[in-house]
């Protein structure tokens, strides 16, 4: 019975958590804005620049980074 009442708990606190968190998430990561504001311009040389992600919290690759498991340094004795 209390099962039953904590999996319809965490069900109803997912789909609270995903829509308030659903309009948040563009394509550059977790920002404050749904779209990011980009800056395209070109330089002096010609070439064409484009800045986006300056509003964001946090990116994909910053959360790839901090969700890495850090590799194990095997010490070994040296006898």
């Amino acid at each position: 019975m209390l099962h039953k009442s904590m999996t319809k708990l965490f069900l109803l606190l997912a789909l609270v958590l995903s829509f308030l968190f659903s309009g948040c998430v563009n394509k550059h990561g977790i920002s404050a804005k749904y779209y990011s504001d980009c800056k395209e311009y070109y330089d002096f040389q010609g070439y064409y620049h484009k800045v986006c992600g300056q509003d964001d919290i946090m990116t994909y690759k910053e959360m790839g980074d901090k969700f890495k498991r850090k590799k194990k340094v095997e010490q070994r004795n040296v006898y």
